[in-house]
């Protein structure tokens, strides 16, 4: 009679074990003051509304929402970050059966963190958390929009 491996037997209380463990830890997270929104309560010192439209030739264009100027067009091939965040935010707003009506505000805090919120659903990117060079193509976003207000 052959018997089991050790690990085959394990794996049900090795699997349960990493679950109970990483509930813990965003439960501490969380409980810390260490989740991602703790990290964007900073006061907003800059923002701007955008709408974003697909352009000729698979370009994504950024416009600025109240003003309807053009502050950004990224080519077929450009702008991956940019196209990443769209995407996973048009994702949602199909999820949650909202429309395009309503704008993306784009906003720098206080404390450096720059942040990008569907005002349709709700929900907030912290873009620092992509490093600073992703972060810096939003940043480039809202410093053009200020300029032309």
């Amino acid at each position: 009679m052959k018997s089991e491996p050790f690990i085959s037997r394990r794996a049900p209380h090795l699997l349960a074990g990493i679950v109970l463990v990483a509930l813990a830890s965003v439960g501490f997270a969380r409980w810390s003051g260490m989740s991602q929104d703790a990290q964007i309560q900073e006061e907003v010192v800059a923002s701007c509304q955008l709408r974003f439209e697909d352009g000729p030739a698979g370009a994504v264009q950024v416009f600025d929402w109240r003003h309807g100027d053009l502050l950004a067009s990224f080519p077929s091939g450009d702008g991956s970050f940019v196209r990443g965040v769209l995407r996973s935010m048009t994702r949602e707003r199909r999820a949650l059966e909202a429309g395009s009506d309503v704008p993306f505000l784009l906003a720098r805090h206080r404390d450096g963190a720059l942040t990008i919120r569907d005002e349709a659903t709700g929900r907030t990117i912290l873009l620092n958390a992509f490093g600073p060079d992703n972060a810096a193509v939003f940043s480039r976003l809202l410093d053009v929009s200020q300029a032309g207000s």
